[in-house]
């Protein structure tokens, strides 16, 4: 047990994990998913990650500078872990009738238009 949620301790590591389950993502769009996260506290996240072996970065030398990020194997092996969170989260919100920062900031963007 210890071992496991140190490795995803941090307030985003999971966060981050569970956004890589849909597949390979950039930065920006990592930090899009991440309302509240600032990019110093994602890539140092993403470093941590990737020092554990759960998540892998590509570096692609062009211009401007293109990173991507993707889940190891062993990061996919999470999956499970990640999914129940998530679904009993959802659950809780719904039963208090709140919804998730993400969801307010979506509810507001699309009220603008």
């Amino acid at each position: 047990m210890e071992a496991a949620v140190n490795l995803i301790n941090g307030k985003w590591k999971s966060v981050i994990l569970y956004h890589l389950l849909d597949g390979t993502q950039r930065f920006n769009e990592l930090h899009r998913h991440l309302t509240g996260c600032t990019p110093r506290l994602l890539t140092k996240q993403l470093r941590e990650l990737e020092e554990d072996g759960l998540i892998q970065r590509i570096a692609y030398p062009v211009i401007p500078p293109k990173v991507e990020y993707s889940l190891t194997d062993e990061g996919r092996s999470l999956g499970p872990l990640l999914l129940q969170p998530r679904d009993w989260g959802q659950g809780w919100l719904n039963r208090r009738g709140r919804k998730t920062l993400a969801d307010r900031v979506h509810d507001q963007s699309g009220a603008s238009h």
